[in-house]
């Protein structure tokens, strides 16, 4: 539930405060939607249960309402959050996550031109940091003398992204 909490909050008050001033000077809905998808993307991955991404779609659009009386265009995003709930549900929360595959996907959507040279430096970094500062944390409970970048599982995810963006190539 902290996890729901925080998502829906973070994405409320940045929606509120930020999107605005963004939208005054591009006229592009690109950091709202990249909200959406940021705060539903860290709830599914924090909790791997199905129904977070939804909740936090209507936490989000409760908040919303308090911070901005008048948007009522957000009760999309309540939608695309249950939608993507389903969605992710579909495909799995371990597939869902595994970086050179979803490299590749977002590299050939963004650009399909440089679909591999992105998808390499997307998926190799995706790697490095996902599995390195996110588990920062971690490092004490170890126990090892040293820490270091990378190990076997990263490297794997590396020469994997490796494969995959040859192939789109």
């Amino acid at each position: 539930m902290t996890a729901v909490a925080v998502c829906a909050a973070l994405w409320a008050v940045l929606n509120a405060l930020i999107s605005p001033f963004f939208w005054q000077f591009t006229h592009m809905p690109f950091l709202c939607d990249l909200l959406a998808f940021a705060a539903l993307i860290l709830v599914v991955w924090w909790t791997r249960r199905f129904g977070a991404a939804s909740l936090t779609g209507v936490v989000f659009g409760v908040l919303s309402l308090i911070l901005r009386p008048g948007a009522f265009f957000n009760v999309a995003f309540v939608v695309a959050a249950i939608v993507f709930d389903f969605l992710t549900r579909g495909v799995g929360y371990e597939r869902m996550f595994n970086k050179p595959v979803v490299g590749s996907i977002v590299a050939v959507l963004i650009s399909r031109k440089h679909a591999a040279p992105l998808a390499y430096i997307a998926g190799s970094m995706g790697c490095l940091l996902g599995a390195d500062l996110l588990n920062l944390n971690h490092i004490r409970e170890l126990g090892a003398p040293v820490a270091s970048i990378g190990g076997a599982g990263i490297s794997d995810g590396i020469f994997l992204t490796g494969i995959i963006a040859v192939l789109l190539a």
